[in-house]
Formats: C-alpha cells, sequence, structure tokens
C-alpha cells in the first residue's frame, strides 16, 4: 500500500474465504479517525491522485453503500478507524467477492486496487460516500510467475532426482 508520494505506507493480505475476501490491512501515516475503504475497478496505483484506479468495483451495476438499500457496489467495505497514532490494524470482509475465477473476481483481468480515502465513507452517497481524496493505493494482482523467492523446497523433488 503505496501514498500519494509513493511511499509505502503499509501492507494488505487477502483470504479467500467462504463468505468473500478478508483483507487484513495494516497502515500507518493516517490522519487519526474513520477512512473509507474500497476495492477499485483497475490495478493501477498511479499517484498522487489514484484515479488510474477507476470506480469502485461493481459488476453488478448497484448503488454505492453498505447501508444504501440498492447497493453495496461489490467493491465496499467497511470504514477503518486510525488510532491516534495514524496506526491502523484491521480485519475487513469483501463479502461476495472472490480471488478465484469468476465476475466477482479481484484477480480478473489485470486485476483490481485497494484505495484508502481521506475521510469516512458515509455508507450512502454516490458515487463514493463523500470520503474525500484518495490518498493510499494498492494493486490487487495474480502474482502468476512471480514466485517467491524464499518459497520452501519439496524434499520429494530431492529424492526423485537421487533416484535416477
Amino acid at each position: 500500500m503505496y501514498n500519494a508520494s509513493g511511499d509505502m505506507v503499509g501492507t494488505a493480505q487477502l483470504t479467500e474465504s467462504p463468505d468473500g475476501v478478508e483483507v487484513k490491512l495494516k497502515l500507518e501515516g493516517l490522519t487519526p479517525g474513520f477512512h473509507g475503504v474500497a476495492v477499485h475497478e483497475f490495478a493501477k496505483c498511479e499517484g498522487p491522485d489514484f484515479k488510474s484506479a477507476g470506480n469502485h468495483l461493481n459488476p453488478e451495476g448497484t448503488e454505492h453503500g453498505l447501508m444504501h438499500p440498492e447497493g453495496p457496489h461489490l467493491g465496499d467495505l467497511p470504514n477503518v478507524e486510525a488510532d491516534s497514532d495514524g496506526l491502523v490494524d484491521a480485519e475487513l470482509m469483501l463479502s461476495g467477492g472472490t480471488l478465484k475465477e469468476g465476475k466477482d473476481s479481484l484477480l480478473r483481468g489485470e486485476g483490481t486496487s485497494l484505495v484508502v480515502m481521506e475521510l469516512q465513507d458515509d455508507g450512502v452517497s454516490q458515487p463514493g460516500g463523500n470520503a474525500g481524496t484518495r490518498i493510499i493505493c494498492g494493486e490487487i494482482k495474480s502474482g502468476k510467475g512471480e514466485e517467491p523467492t524464499e518459497s520452501p523446497t519439496d524434499p520429494t523433488e530431492l529424492n526423485d532426482t537421487q533416484d535416477d
């Protein structure tokens, strides 16, 4: 997760679950108080305004807001609260989302992005909850072909090699 200056200010860990996608968010450097968070439609976090991320992920064409009777967008998430030191350590649930294939996948196409807003999302205003400026962005991509260099070795591979 990066701020408008391109500095890394935290991480987001996404995990598939039966109810959707769990998002573990750790951030620093925010103004104390509540901030809107949403998954946006493109995996492009070009600062300083992050408009390259597009709009909220909304494959069903619903209205914005977790409290809107005709909502929410698939990408709408609950607000997070930064403590008095500007730190966020939160676990959120993106209901209905998936990391698997399909129209509700966060990894479809080139991927999506996770965007944090300057202010609290009011949960009903269109199109984005009157949450102010986009201040933090992180790209959500499949990572296929980008295997971590610190992955554990498979001992059976070694055994097969010795048997030849």
